[in-house]
């Protein structure tokens, strides 16, 4: 089924179904971080600025690093060396396990639970929902032991054969020859609207990508805006989903983006892969 009913139904949008800091590193760089030839000569008079916007660089560093007074801190100085900087993430430490390719093992606390929330989106509002065994596989390793064949049953009636040939693919999901079949749900952030020590309510506010790709699809690729309800049971270790539902919005006014090619579109999806999402 897909994100949207209470198991988890498909909207118009297309596919279904934390905030926390990141971080960017730029390259290091050796040489000229330009990049380009030395130049010729220059006056004394410019040389003699450069000199002294560097001095006063230099000074402005040596300043920043001994803010606070005292000693500048060495490997020896025995003081804290756990301390984050200002721009560490935040946050439990994203899941290193995966049962059917989905992250799994999430902690046992309401951070757990919207990055359970998060993945699990993702993982129901993917391609591989399209395919029954595929779908199967994804519903078993998300849904709670109690739920699994409501869930199941839900998610089988959603992505019947009519629907899969009314959006162009035949009856096991595969795209015709010569396009590809877009679905990728994208969480944009999370909120808890409950939370007790082994239940949690989780609303997922998501954009995504639905379509076919190709000169003949008439079903061309197209993004949406949508939030899934996800409630979530603690069992066997982890979060587990016991009910899905999905609603419009909220969505943003369209940017003045030019429309890319479906070659275009098509050769992103084959070469940019998703994430595995952690509050």
């Amino acid at each position: 089924m897909s994100l949207g009913d209470e198991h988890g139904a498909r909207g118009d949008d297309g596919g279904y179904g934390g905030t926390g800091q990141t971080r960017t590193r730029l390259p290091d760089s050796a040489g000229d971080v330009y990049g380009g030839a030395r130049r010729g000569g220059r006056s004394s008079s410019r040389s003699l600025v450069t000199v002294v916007g560097v001095v006063v660089l230099l000074i402005a560093a040596i300043a920043f690093a001994n803010r606070g007074g005292g000693d500048s801190g060495s490997d020896e100085s025995g003081g804290d060396k756990t301390k984050s900087a200002p721009t560490a993430a935040t946050g439990e430490r994203p899941v290193d396990t995966k049962a059917a390719g989905i992250p799994s093992g999430y902690a046992h606390n309401e951070q757990g639970a919207q990055s359970a929330a998060a993945n699990y989106t993702v993982a129901l509002g993917s391609d591989g929902m399209f395919n029954t065994a595929k779908r199967h596989e994804i519903v078993q390793a998300v849904a709670d032991p109690g739920a699994l064949d409501q869930l199941q049953s839900g998610f089988d009636a959603d992505y019947s054969a009519d629907f899969l040939k009314k959006i162009g693919l035949d009856k096991d999901g595969a795209a015709p020859s010569g396009t590809t079949f877009v679905n990728r749900t994208l969480p944009v952030g999370t909120k808890v609207t409950s939370h007790s020590a082994d239940a949690a309510t989780v609303e997922v506010w998501c954009n995504s990508l639905f379509g076919l790709t190709g000169d003949a699809s008439t079903n061309p690729v197209t993004n949406g805006w949508f939030t899934v309800t996800m409630k979530l049971n603690w069992a066997s270790g982890d979060w587990k989903v016991l009910e899905t539902s999905q609603k419009t919005g909220p969505t943003p006014v369209n940017g003045d983006n030019p429309v890319s090619g479906t070659d275009e579109i098509g050769k992103a999806v084959e070469e940019f892969g998703g994430f595995t999402y952690a509050r």
